[in-house]
């Protein structure tokens, strides 16, 4: 019966070791001087090596040599997972006392140590306190945190890390060599990365992999590990981001994988990965808001109760068109529709009482802060319309725009009303923009499209914007075209503020 290579390539010696320098070190300094503990203890991810570096110490104490088919009477491996009562341990208690055989010490190596009973961590902890001098304990577990404060605190822990893929692929090659195993650098990625920092798992893979008689690619090593297609994962990715595919397009893209046996949790691992690659790259066409709740969506799929059919909610939700402002706030009551044109009537004669305006003005901001920005007007508010006849766009119909879109966007208007505007033609606007957001946020496509269509909508004129980062840029005060006076506010007041705040916006009285 042949060996599996994770078993065949298990190191013999502390110089064989890879990818744990850190720890290797730190003992094969600790054997030249002779400076043993009485206890050590061994946690990290699992396939790291912990076993096989007890394993390897616990012969090196003894100077006995070390192989696959090694046994030693003073060398003793307890499985915590299957002996994990007390009566075990209170077993180990009395043969601890016995001395060695041959060998200058006992070993006892206890894997998987979180799984004992509190009464068996109970009894293991009086040995620990004053063991035997010819007694040492090798502890390892993948839980550190389920061990008892008092056990760690009388061992000396050293913590293993995954290994960098890097590191794991150069050993799946030196593998791949000795064994003449012909596979790409791509494959040897791919199972490094499937590994997630084990060596064990990543040359189980290997060694799977290898069964197929012919030389490996990735996409060899993909239908091993069920990873659906790149092309696939890159059509879904481009789905979501444009919000325009047909929800049953999405939904036989997700039959076809399915029915292909790929399961939902490898599908929403490589489609997250992706997500993230575009988002360190290029930022994909969401919000952060939207990529945010997708990732951490698809981060759910394996512990659904049906990751199947949760995933494909997931993505068709993602999938959907982006809401209006209106349909963010569905039950919201509008506000008052401001009206776009001069006000005709005449002035109010009678005086406000003073404290009644001044609670009329307050009070949203006291009652409802965090719905300011949320309530939105209904799309029957006037925006103003396209006349048969195009207007100039000039600083005698900015206003007008500025008080449609704030009707309309306001969040979008707060962004608008900072720039400092350069009408070089009725067909070009430039808006200068003293801050990197305001200009990145009005530079994104959709944002722009909402502002050339209510320009087009005052003025009738179609409008090339172009947007600027200008340090030294300051709005000019917008005068809003409503039915409330506007107080005025000084340029440079406004940019006094913009530069304490970061920029935003003024509220009207």
């Amino acid at each position: 019966m042949g060996q599996a290579l994770y078993r065949k390539y298990r190191p013999k010696s502390l110089k064989e070791i890879v990818g744990q320098e850190h720890i290797t070190r730190t003992l094969e300094q600790a054997l030249k001087s002779g400076r043993i503990s009485h206890a050590y203890l061994f946690t990290g991810p699992r396939g790291t090596g912990k076993t096989s570096i007890a394993r390897i110490l616990a012969h090196e104490i003894n100077s006995l040599p070390y192989t696959d088919d090694s046994a030693h009477m003073d060398i003793i491996e307890i499985d915590a997972a299957s002996n994990r009562r007390i009566d075990e341990i209170r077993e180990l208690r009395e043969r601890v006392y016995v001395a060695p055989t041959s060998a200058q010490y006992k070993v006892y190596i206890i894997d998987e140590v979180h799984m004992l009973t509190k009464e068996a961590f109970n009894a293991l902890l009086k040995t620990l306190e004053e063991p035997p001098a010819h007694v040492v304990f090798i502890l390892a577990t993948t839980d550190v945190h389920k061990l008892p404060d008092t056990i760690i605190s009388r061992t000396q822990r050293f913590t293993f890390k995954p290994a960098e893929k890097s590191t794991v692929v150069e050993y799946l090659r030196h593998i791949a060599r000795d064994e003449k195993i012909t596979v790409s650098d791509t494959a040897l990625e791919l199972l490094a990365e499937h590994g997630d920092g084990s060596f064990r798992d990543s040359v189980g893979l290997l060694d799977q992999a290898s069964n197929q008689g012919h030389d490996l690619d990735v996409s060899d090593v993909q239908a091993l590990l069920g990873i659906p297609p790149e092309g696939t994962i890159d059509e879904l990715v481009a789905a979501l981001q444009s919000h325009e595919a047909p929800l049953s397009e999405i939904a036989q893209t997700m039959a076809s994988l399915y029915e292909q046996g790929y399961q939902a949790t490898s599908i929403a691992r490589r489609l997250a990965a992706r997500l993230r690659e575009q988002l360190l790259d290029n930022p994909p066409n969401f919000a952060h808001t939207e990529l945010l709740k997708l990732l951490s969506d698809l981060i759910a799929v394996p512990i659904a109760h049906d990751p199947e059919r949760y995933l494909e909610i997931v993505l068709l939700r993602a999938s959907l068109p982006l809401a209006t402002p209106e349909q963010k706030t569905p039950g919201v009551r509008a506000a008052p529709a401001v009206s776009t044109q001069p006000d005709t009537k005449a002035p109010e004669t009678t005086p406000r009482n003073k404290t009644t305006a001044t609670a009329t003005t307050i009070k949203p901001a006291q009652t409802m802060p965090a719905k300011a920005e949320t309530v939105k007007i209904t799309a029957d508010t006037p925006q103003g319309t396209a006349t048969s006849e195009a207007k100039p766009l000039n600083n005698d119909s900015w206003p007008e725009v500025l008080s449609a879109l704030k009707q309309k966007y306001n969040t979008l208007y707060g962004v608008v009303r900072m720039a400092q505007t350069e009408f070089l033609d009725d067909n070009n606007l430039r808006l200068s923009f003293a801050f990197a957001f305001h200009q990145k946020r009005l530079s994104e496509a959709k944002n722009q499209q909402l502002l050339a269509t209510i320009i087009e909508q005052i003025t009738g004129r179609k409008v090339t914007i172009e947007c600027v980062l200008d340090k030294a840029a300051i709005p000019a005060k917008p005068v809003l075209t409503s039915q409330k006076a506007t107080p005025v506010i000084a340029a440079t007041d406004l940019s006094t503020i913009s530069n304490i705040f970061g920029g935003g916006e003024l509220l009207e009285s």
